[in-house]
């Protein structure tokens, strides 16, 4: 992992090794991360905001949430995707950490009536970790959401944990000189981290990478990455037009999100360069549809669009307190029915009478926070256009006849996705239905 020297990061705070160490050691779920978080409400607030980024990093968070209250503030933490209490303080030291925050984002300290969105950097053992905050008026004071972007998290396409047959098609695609891939799912769900593990596949001296991002989340050595600026002009239309004039050989879009992009990166795409982007839509089969929606024209996708990912995040049962039982007669029954017309080049455990899955224990273990989760992974749904599906695009098709033809042609759903990975004893099927839902 690249370090980087404190005096060339300009604005960052540098939390002690002695303070992290500490805490890395005597933090090892929320409660504990509590009572030292408690231990030093008394100390300055320099001191407090160190222990509270050295326990939310240690402890592998998300997201820091502070949410003022009518006698006392509250401290959340986000951990595989679930909110979770860490506890409550006083108003004043939620006050004199708020303006610290800000003072550190570089936002105004004056200004309490409207959102401000700015970012710091923070630097662990010279690990230079982004923090993007957001502050938002409520009824009884600012609440303020940070990100913690831990290069960390990135990985690579072999650490994604995809199935074998996944593994082959991305690795294929993104070797192509050529044509537009778009991971499509909601905020959150891990579109950024698997562009990424792409770029870091394919990357290597003799192409050229450019980025446009919204903002930059994570650097990447070796690859040029900007960040749009929409208050000088410079938004996702504007700065793809300039790329394509940069001679790149691989371009990465943000996020699509108007007519202008989608008619650019389309073109690009067309043009020779590999197109790499994402989509707010629910499933695969949507992007077709989205991107008709955004203005965009069909006989432009059709041969331009390569291939389609739609994914979501899903915990992973806790390695140390999970246990494998038997199913019962109805998730047996649902499993069986949901995997009934899987590809027979896609391997899984033979579901019958000795099948076992994994369920969590009730109230977890310490290792988990005692939720019975630690850890989440990618479902992932993957369409590729060959000839019959780019005729059927260009007829503007609904959602629903794109996702008969694709399954029809041997795409595994998400939901089948994750069916198989609750008979590789990776997750739950309760888990599944409540990212994926039912099909």
């Amino acid at each position: 992992m690249e370090t980087i020297n404190s005096q060339k990061l300009l604005g960052a705070i540098e939390i002690s090794a002695e303070i992290f160490e500490k805490i890395k050691k005597e933090a090892k779920n929320i409660a504990d991360f509590k009572k030292r978080l408690e231990e030093y409400l008394s100390q300055k607030v320099s001191d407090i905001i160190d222990v509270l980024f050295a326990g939310a990093i240690t402890l592998g968070a998300s997201d820091i949430h502070i949410e003022p209250q009518e006698e006392q503030a509250r401290l959340r933490v986000r951990l595989d995707g679930v909110l979770q209490d860490v506890l409550f303080f006083d108003l004043k030291i939620y006050h004199n950490l708020v303006s610290r925050i800000k003072l550190l984002s570089k936002v105004k300290l004056n200004v309490t009536d409207k959102p401000q969105d700015g970012r710091f950097s923070i630097l662990i053992n010279e690990l230079p970790i982004e923090i993007r905050t957001s502050s938002l008026p409520s009824e009884y004071g600012e609440s303020i959401v940070m990100r913690i972007l831990n290069p960390k998290s990135l990985i690579g396409l072999e650490e994604l944990g995809l199935r074998k047959d996944l593994y082959e098609i991305f690795k294929k695609e993104i070797q192509k000189p050529n044509g537009m891939i778009i991971v499509t799912g909601p905020t959150g769900s891990g579109k950024t981290t698997t562009l990424y593990a792409f770029l870091k596949k394919i990357q290597n001296p003799e192409i050229k990478i450019i980025t446009i991002e919204d903002p930059i989340e994570y650097h990447l050595q070796g690859i040029s990455q900007t960040q749009v600026a929409p208050e000088k002009g410079y938004d996702f239309s504007e700065g793809l037009r300039s790329i394509v004039r940069q001679d790149p050989d691989v371009i990465l879009v943000g996020e699509i999100r108007d007519l202008e992009t989608a008619k650019i990166a389309l073109q690009a795409a067309l043009t020779g360069h590999l197109v790499l982007s994402t989509l707010h839509t629910n499933d695969a089969a949507g992007t077709i549809p989205r991107l008709v929606d955004l203005g965009a024209d069909t006989a432009s996708i059709a041969p331009a669009l390569n291939m389609a990912v739609a994914q979501r995040l899903v915990r992973k049962v806790c390695p140390k307190c999970s246990a494998l039982s038997k199913p019962t007669a109805e998730e047996f029954k649902e499993i069986e029915k949901g995997l009934i017309n899987l590809p027979k080049s896609i391997e899984v455990p033979k579901i019958d009478k000795d099948l076992k899955i994994s369920k969590i224990k009730a109230g977890g273990c310490e290792h988990c926070n005692f939720t019975g989760y630690k850890g989440r992974k990618g479902l992932f749904e993957v369409f590729l256009i060959d000839n019959e599906v780019e005729r059927f695009i260009l007829t503007n098709p609904p959602i629903s006849a794109v996702r008969d033809l694709v399954i029809k042609k041997g795409m595994i759903t998400m939901y089948q996705a994750g069916l198989i990975d609750i008979i590789l004893g990776e997750t739950t099927l309760e888990e599944v239905k409540k990212i994926v839902g039912e099909e």
